[in-house]
């Protein structure tokens, strides 16, 4: 959603002189104003034009104000609009208030009046498309990147993403390995203004220092042994897109003063070359280390670190992902069986408690892994906890049907009771956990919706049962 610029005021009033004398005053304080002397006109206009705010007198012919504001909230919601009223008309006003007007101001009034009235209602209605464009961002960065994951932490995560995406600020992106970083780091590019440019990635922890030198700017015939022929480096590439430093704290102190030149002034040269190169290109920034500790080493430029730390995102720890490992595993389960030509359902109650209670110290990219060998070796329509990694069944021990974890608080179990009344109880703590839906539950325990549903209508008919031979005993005491 693309909001112009200025602020634009559909005025409506059917008094000529008095909506001149108006429009003077708004088209002097910078607003863009559209007159119509009626609601019909009004109506064309805002049906033409991205209107901030109207301001409409509320008696007039054809339409009084109170239906324009109510068809105009239909058109666009999210348009504010203040009433200007005349004797007698005030309580008709304070109604429509109900009706979603911002306010009213009555006649006559002055034009501070008016312009303070006008520019909280502005304010408003800047918070509201501010509120919707963010929501808006992170349903396409979502849609863009797939991101898998309804936790709060990451909600976090993606709100920053979608705020921080729009514009030209250098990002530094933390957290441990395995945790989504480069993900994240192609999702700022692919809803920032250069997603049609190129997105270059360096692993700057995968090159030694000669050779990430020569990667990053590039080089000429000559400038060392094997230059045999000039060859563009990845800031080159990248002109006009984004560059996206993988491990950024493995770079040599030698490396870090050329690539804070190129922070500070936007200029490099290629080695063996003496012609200075522009370099219009985003940064973002991933390391795994702690850069503060790294400059108390010595090992880190401290000018350097504030160059690429005008925005910072960390990523959280799978481990802190409340929520997330089921639909992740799903996430993964569907990727892997279609890319091994596997079948497979899901996965056993069992399976999904181990997965719950292990701490995943490699994150992500460990359960994926574990993931894609469990549906390799897997023999049966749902992965068990023996096609799990052998490291994650020894950390977590046997896997009985004693415990689910649930919503931070362990369901017990006794001894003794009965499978078809542990199955019932799960379901029930698994649904209270997830407030009703079936489908995240059916993730959770790792079996298909219509289990739950089929498991449900067969507790409601046993219960009708016993209710119809409840009462049958009753009629037949009574008689």
């Amino acid at each position: 959603m693309e909001i112009p610029d200025p602020k634009t005021i559909l005025l409506v009033d059917d008094h000529q002189p008095f909506r001149d004398s108006l429009a003077k005053i708004l088209g002097g304080e910078g607003f863009r104003v559209f007159p119509a002397k009626d609601g019909e006109e009004a109506l064309d206009i805002l049906r033409k034009e991205f209107i901030h705010l109207v301001l409409t007198d509320l008696k007039m012919p054809k339409m009084d104000g109170v239906e324009l504001l109510k068809v105009a909230k239909a058109i666009r919601p999210e348009t504010e609009v203040i009433l200007i009223t005349g004797y007698g008309t005030v309580d008709t006003a304070v109604t429509a208030m109900k009706d979603g007007a911002f306010d009213y101001i009555q006649k006559p009034f002055k034009p501070r009046e008016i312009l303070k009235l006008v520019r909280k209602a502005m304010e408003k209605q800047s918070l509201v498309l501010e509120n919707r464009m963010l929501q808006e961002r992170i349903k396409d960065f979502q849609k863009v990147e797939k991101i898998v994951g309804r936790s709060p932490a990451m909600k976090n995560v993606l709100e920053i993403v979608a705020q921080v995406a729009p514009s030209s600020a250098t990002v530094l992106i933390q957290g441990e390995s395995g945790t989504g970083k480069e993900v994240i780091a192609q999702a700022i590019h692919d809803l920032s203004p250069r997603a049609k440019e190129p997105f270059i990635k360096v692993s700057c922890a995968a090159l030694p220092e000669t050779l990430l030198e020569a990667e990053l700017f590039g080089y000429e015939r000559g400038a060392f042994t094997g230059a045999i022929a000039r060859k563009e480096g990845r800031f080159e590439l990248a002109h006009g897109g984004t560059l996206f430093l993988d491990e950024i704290g493995e770079v040599s102190l030698t490396v870090q003063v050329k690539l804070l030149r190129v922070l500070q002034v936007g200029e490099f040269e290629r080695l063996g070359g003496t012609k200075t190169l522009k370099a219009d290109v985003r940064i973002v920034a991933a390391t795994n280390m702690n850069l503060l500790e790294a400059i108390e080493r010595k090992a880190f430029r401290e000018d350097l670190y504030s160059r690429l730390n005008v925005i910072t995102l960390t990523l959280p720890p799978l481990r802190e992902r409340e929520g997330d490992i089921p639909l992740l595993a799903h996430h993964f389960l569907e990727i892997f069986k279609k890319k091994n030509n596997k079948g497979g359902k899901g996965f056993t109650p069992e399976a999904m408690e181990v997965m719950l209670q292990y701490p995943w110290p490699r994150n992500v990219r460990q359960l994926e892994n574990a993931i894609e060998r469990a549906v390799v070796l897997s023999r049966g329509d749902l992965i068990t906890p023996g096609d799990l990694p052998p490291e994650i069944q020894k950390a977590v021990g046997p896997a009985e049907l004693r415990t689910v974890l649930l919503d931070e608080k362990t369901l017990s179990i006794p001894l003794g009771t009965p499978l078809e009344a542990i199955e019932k109880r799960v379901i029930e703590e698994t649904l209270r956990h997830s407030r009703g839906d079936k489908n995240l539950a059916s993730k959770i325990l790792g079996i298909s919706a219509r289990t739950i549903y089929r498991k449900m209508e067969d507790e409601k008919e046993e219960g009708k049962e016993e209710n119809r031979e409840d009462q049958s005993e009753k009629g037949g005491q009574e008689s």
